[in-house]
């Protein structure tokens, strides 16, 4: 199998979950990944706003903005940065929403929870095929802890990713 026919067959099955059994795979990622940020202590998160076949982890995010700086993808081109997380959020280009642009520069994050459409056998991610998560992580200067979140498991044992595919120090589905 290739990374593109891996993509597309994971695309399809995280297409298909029933509309009901998505909250309860969701609420399921979402407590697990509070177990890592309660044991972890980070003092900055980069979340991310779900598309509909990827976790939504927003009640996260209103828990924990207070307590800890929350940024977001904010998209540049073939990139992204991160900016604050603060309202309104507003669809872009790729009719993800995210906040307004910032001017500040924000150097370095703590944690990166990450959604995939996929995982190799090198615990690579394989994502929508843009790159953007691929390209951010290679300018960080001080890497984060990578959370990898799922709302099926699509992995494959197969060693199927580029050289500069990023991994995860953790990898959560609700299996």
């Amino acid at each position: 199998m290739d990374k593109k026919s891996f993509r597309k067959s994971s695309l399809m099955r995280l297409k298909k979950t029933a509309k009901k059994r998505k909250y309860i795979k969701d609420f399921i990622v979402r407590k697990r990944l509070e177990t890592i940020i309660k044991s972890y202590r980070p003092k900055s998160i980069l979340f991310y706003t779900p598309l509909k076949i990827e976790v939504d982890l927003m009640p996260l995010v209103k828990k924990y903005r207070k307590k800890i700086d929350i940024y977001m993808p904010f998209i540049e081109e073939k990139s992204f940065k991160m900016v604050k997380y603060r309202l309104p959020l507003k669809k872009n280009s790729f009719n993800v929403f995210e906040p307004k642009n910032s001017h500040f520069k924000i150097k370095d994050v703590d944690m990166i929870i990450v959604p995939v459409v996929g995982v190799d056998g090198n615990y690579k991610r394989v994502g929508f095929g843009k790159g953007m998560y691929d390209r951010f992580y290679e300018k960080l200067k001080k890497k984060p802890l990578v959370v990898f979140v799922q709302r099926e498991r699509c992995f494959t044992s197969e060693k199927i990713t580029d050289g500069y595919d990023i991994s995860a120090d953790f990898y959560i589905t609700p299996n």
